[in-house]
């Protein structure tokens, strides 16, 4: 048996029809630029999330970018991040000139570990971003409390997060403003790039909304000095269908998280580790991470036996040759370090069977009880 890490084609030809005719009429309107669906969208996501602005960008990185930008952040000032997390977070602060600081997870969660952040906080830090990693929303609360405390801006990194909750509240609705992004992979994906900034607070929104189009309220007229990163006008209707159903695929994802967890014994195998969930947290698995000493060798046996895997992610973002100047920061961070060589993602998705995640239980066990071929 073959199975795939995730099968985006089993998203679309389940909502083939709907999404062939909301794509037919967005490109029979003509409007395809900031047109009627980015509008719709906009208010069924903030709607969704809970929140009373919703703004439509072009990628989840800007949405990042766009919110430091909205708060003044630039040089000279410091916006703490997960050790841990993708290089889209860390690019976000650079690119506004601000500088990364970087702050260990939780070992159980992989978020965030909010016990550590008040002890890298400066008289420079302007805000904490953390991300809701894999898909589980972090302790938001514990965070907050330091944030008000210090005066910061709370923003949220929900990339890998749609519809995930933390106390009943959804990701995006958690902080001062949240970044999402629509890449096709999410639990919420487009057919190509998309994004999308979420936020109760009006003049967050507003700058956003004026910054993502030229720094355009009125065509030819530029009160700020913005950039073009606009959600797509056709993007928009496929993402109107794809939200309809996002809470059943959600639930779909959490019935194999459900299955891997009963299923895969990792008490017979020294270093084997499943994730965790909090009880306060309703996780939406955007990926399911689980850690292994011996990971290239499970590697191997899964692929030798047709499964497919990833590692999300290999290099913290202090290693990247992109940030050489911090690659001194490496022996800093143990705990991530570790991690990096140990995570490993499974095959997760809404559209994987109990049969094919049955089959990718079974490669697994036979690796932790020493049946490989």
């Amino acid at each position: 048996m073959q199975i795939k890490f995730l099968d985006l084609s089993a998203a679309f030809l389940e909502l083939r029809s709907e999404i062939e005719e909301a794509v037919s009429k967005a490109l029979e309107k003509g409007q395809y630029i900031l047109g009627e669906n980015v509008s719709l969208f906009e208010e069924e996501f903030a709607r969704y999330c809970g929140v009373k602005f919703c703004v439509g960008v072009g990628n989840g990185l800007d949405a990042l970018e766009l919110i430091l930008r909205a708060c003044g952040f630039g040089a000279g000032d410091e916006v703490i991040v997960p050790a841990n997390t993708y290089i889209a977070t860390v690019l976000a602060v650079s690119n506004v000139g601000a500088t990364p600081v970087f702050v260990e997870p939780d070992e159980g969660t992989f978020n965030i570990d909010p016990e550590k952040i008040e002890a890298a906080i400066t008289e420079k830090t302007k805000a904490v971003m953390p991300v809701h990693l894999y898909g589980q929303a972090v302790r938001i609360d514990s965070i907050r409390e330091v944030c008000q405390r210090h005066g910061l801006k709370l923003i949220e990194d929900a990339a890998q997060a749609h519809g995930a909750k933390h106390f009943g509240k959804k990701a995006g609705s958690l902080g001062d403003a949240a970044g999402f992004s629509f890449y096709p992979g999410k639990n919420l994906g487009a057919c190509g790039d998309g994004g999308a900034v979420t936020t109760n607070d009006e003049r967050i929104a507003e700058y956003i909304r004026i910054a993502r189009n030229y720094g355009s309220e009125k065509k030819y007229y530029n009160s700020l000095k913005g950039v073009n990163s606009r959600l797509d006008e056709v993007q928009a209707a496929i993402l109107r269908v794809k939200l309809r159903y996002l809470d059943e695929w959600n639930s779909r994802r959490q019935k194999i998280a459900r299955y891997y967890l009963e299923h895969i014994n990792p008490a017979k195998k020294d270093g084997f580790i499943l994730p965790v969930c909090l009880e306060e947290n309703e996780h939406v698995w955007h990926l399911f991470v689980i850690r292994a000493k011996e990971r290239q060798k499970l590697i191997a046996h899964l692929k030798e036996n047709g499964v497919d895997t990833l590692i999300h992610y290999p290099v913290p973002p202090y290693s990247q040759v992109a940030y050489k100047e911090i690659n001194h920061l490496s022996k800093n961070f143990a705990l991530t370090n570790k991690l990096s060589d140990e995570i490993l993602s499974l095959p997760m998705g809404p559209h994987l069977s109990f049969d094919e995640a049955s089959y990718v239980c079974k490669a697994v066990n036979d690796f932790i009880t020493g049946k490989t071929n």
